[in-house]
């Protein structure tokens, strides 16, 4: 799997969100889109997804303009995480999942089987209304897997979770992308996270690409320190202990 975006940019008004982006990303491969508030991240993250058209520019699937693929053609490629979803409906998890795997009607697998390969099986009876924002988390990234999709787009899928299930968020993501042969692209505000877990590291800062890095080079790039404004201290992690915390 291949996406490439080609001098995109994206206007709101008079006001760029975007400006000039060019990138390109293969399979295998977890990549994380960090910057602050406002860099423009989850606005890149829905035009890679067609879900915003770009005003100028285009994105490319497999070398393919996204404008010419069918809806879908898409969905059956293609799984979606968004930021934030409210369905129109008060659904079970079961039935969210299996609206998910609807994208592909030749999976020969069971929603059971799909419930349980994604650890949400206990949850399976349960409400939306009567989840946890951490469970509704869980629910959403079920549903976007549930196909196995080639590419995955997720807008900050672990922000509601806690520092257990955020590792474990990671962890599957990572697995997921080797394993299956799969891009997956996240929008990430977790610095720890997105310096341990991903490949590669895209930095956006004012609407437009300040560094683009393997993740382990992204810590000593000062436009790192400048996008957040933070004087960063790096020390090796210990194997057997799984989060970094910074105080002072």
């Amino acid at each position: 799997m291949r996406v490439e975006c080609r001098d995109l940019g994206v206007k709101a008004g008079e006001t760029a969100l975007l400006e000039g982006l060019s990138l390109s990303f293969d399979a295998p491969a977890l990549v994380g889109i960090l910057g602050p508030n406002g860099a423009g991240k989850s606005t890149l993250l829905r035009c890679l997804a067609g879900y915003r058209r770009p005003s100028r520019g285009e994105v490319l699937w497999n070398g393919r303009p996204l404008a010419a693929w069918q809806a879908g053609e898409r969905g059956a490629i293609c799984g979606y995480c968004p930021q934030q979803f409210e369905p129109a409906w008060d659904y079970s998890v079961a039935e969210i999942v299996a609206l998910g795997r609807d994208r592909n009607l030749t999976d020969a697998r069971t929603l059971d089987e799909i419930l349980r390969s994604n650890g949400v099986d206990p949850l399976a009876r349960r409400r939306w209304s009567q989840l946890s924002g951490g469970e509704r988390a869980r629910t959403m990234l079920a549903a976007t897997l549930s196909t196995e999709p080639p590419l995955v787009l997720a807008d900050e899928p672990g922000a509601s979770l806690d520092m257990r299930h955020r590792l474990a968020l990671l962890e599957r993501l990572k697995a997921y992308a080797a394993a299956g042969r799969a891009l997956v692209i996240v929008v990430m505000h977790d610095l720890d996270l997105a310096l341990r877990f991903c490949d590669r590291l895209v930095l956006l800062d004012g609407g437009k690409v300040t560094a683009d890095k393997p993740a382990q080079e992204m810590v000593t790039e000062p436009a790192f320190e400048a996008a957040f404004q933070l004087r960063l201290q790096t020390h090796p992690r210990r194997v057997d202990r799984d989060w970094v915390l910074g105080l002072g």
